[in-house]
């Protein structure tokens, strides 16, 4: 593949990362092949060759602060850029197209939204339904060095220890779910064993 390298973690799930232009710390986006959706995309450069070749159908936000290089990527493909109806405000002056939807909706086909808002209204787990399961995560668990923990207090809000609480209880209600991989938004997947290290993390924090 052209452009930017693009890395299979696991059957059908492509991922790779980039520099974020504003906050200049590392980010992950992916790609699922079975429905082809992208997860919250970044092209570092504007390098639109990362994509072409790949199945492109929608691309999914999981907060309404993940739009990255969506807008160029869907002016190259024709493809819908979905987010929770509540981060719709974000893009409405724009005069952006994005498509809301509800939490529990199936955006595709093994590829359902779920409910976190804690740092955001509009704030989204994505559960693909694919090998032993993934749970795609926005901002409210990160993952750097191999370790699970919070964003820096100064991106999460005017009372950093209720939003954390809050946090923990949103991702403690996602824990009877059937996945066992994470991709999270900011840092590096976890394939196998991710069910338990967020069980870990609910109950006690960063590890």
């Amino acid at each position: 593949m052209r452009g930017l390298a693009v890395n299979e973690i696991a059957p059908g799930i492509h991922h790779w990362t980039g520099i974020h232009p504003k906050i200049k710390v590392e980010v992950s986006s992916y790609h699922l092949a079975d429905s082809g959706t992208l997860l919250d995309p970044l092209l570092p450069e504007g390098d639109l060759e990362t994509i072409r070749g790949l199945d492109v159908q929608r691309i999914v936000l999981t907060n309404r602060h993940h739009l990255r290089s969506s807008e160029p990527i869907a002016a190259e493909t024709g493809c819908p850029i979905l987010c929770h109806e509540a981060g719709l405000h974000e893009f409405s002056e724009s005069g952006l197209d994005v498509q809301g939807f509800s939490w529990g909706d199936e955006l595709a086909p093994g590829v359902r939204a779920l409910e976190v808002d804690a740092i955001c209204d509009e704030e989204t787990a994505i559960l693909i339904d694919a090998g032993g399961g993934f749970l795609a995560v926005a901002d409210g668990v990160i993952r750097y060095g191999g370790r699970l923990g919070f964003v820096p207090d100064q991106y999460i809000g005017e009372d950093p220890p209720a939003i954390h609480s809050a946090i923990r209880e949103a991702y403690g209600r996602l824990l009877d779910l059937p996945f066992d991989s994470l991709l999270p938004a900011h840092g590096d997947p976890m394939i196998g064993g991710a069910r338990e290290a967020l069980g870990r993390f609910v109950e006690h924090g960063p590890e």
